[in-house]
């Protein structure tokens, strides 16, 4: 039997899935949470859009880490993010458009690096983005180690003020509780959230969409009823029906 769903290696950042043949394919980038690159949810989430025609990219950018310890999110640079966005817009499998995915943390993430690049006006900016469960703020730094029990000799107190992201060098314009700049992003952009989210608040969502309405502009928004942080079964299932076709509708 033929495979449905293959790995391609781009050159000096890891792999990607896709569907078999020459493409060339629209590309989707995704983008891992606090769980961090060694988890395989990104890679999981890669391939099921993979199943469905993209070329998907599962980009880790988490520090330090190994499959049973998710290392940190803290001071990662969003300008390495733009260049990995580039590398797979240049990669031979790729039709040209290229949307960024991220979930919690990687929506975070997505927002920040959309709404910066148009800030900037940094050529190769994403063709679309979506966000499941993000902030609506800049958050502190996360390293898994605060999450151990607190018996553990490795366990550490959380301190929110760390910085989780740098941009251009410098992490000063990204202090924790800025508000992210979606104001400022000008591709589709897709935004979901449960209403039950016990992680991230989905006021946080409902902010970022009252914030987009009042400066004239509109965001694809989904909001699942009852969903925690991680849907069960019958709300991925929605949610990953409104996805598909937000990122076909709008890399094709």
């Amino acid at each position: 039997m033929a495979l449905k769903i293959v790995r391609r290696l781009m050159p000096d950042w890891g792999t990607t899935y896709g569907p078999p043949g020459d493409g060339p394919f629209p590309a989707v980038m995704v983008l891992h949470g606090s769980e961090g690159a060694f988890s395989g949810w990104s890679h999981r989430n890669a391939v099921l859009l993979a199943a469905h025609g993209f070329l998907a990219f599962p980009f880790g950018y988490s520090k330090g880490g190994n499959a049973w310890n998710a290392g940190s999110i803290a001071e990662v640079p969003l300008d390495r993010t733009v260049e990995a966005l580039k590398a797979l817009r240049d990669f031979a499998p790729v039709a040209g458009k290229v949307g960024l995915y991220g979930v919690s943390r990687g929506g975070e993430h997505a927002l920040l690096v959309a709404s910066l690049m148009a800030r900037d006006r940094i050529a190769g900016a994403p063709d679309a983005v979506a966000a499941h469960s993000p902030a609506d703020v800049v958050c502190g730094a996360f390293d898994s180690r605060y999450w151990r029990d607190a018996g553990d000799p490795g366990w550490q107190a959380w301190d929110p003020g760390q910085r989780a992201w740098t941009w251009r060098g410098s992490s000063d314009g990204l202090l924790p509780t800025t508000p992210i700049a979606v104001e400022e992003i000008d591709c589709p952009l897709f935004l979901s959230h449960g209403t039950a989210d016990r992680v991230w608040s989905v006021e946080m969502t409902r902010r970022l969409e009252a914030r987009l309405k009042r400066c004239g502009k509109e965001a694809e928004v989904h909001y699942y009823e009852g969903q925690d942080h991680i849907p069960g079964s019958a709300g991925e299932n929605e949610h990953h029906e409104h996805l598909v076709a937000f990122l076909d509708r709008t890399l094709s």
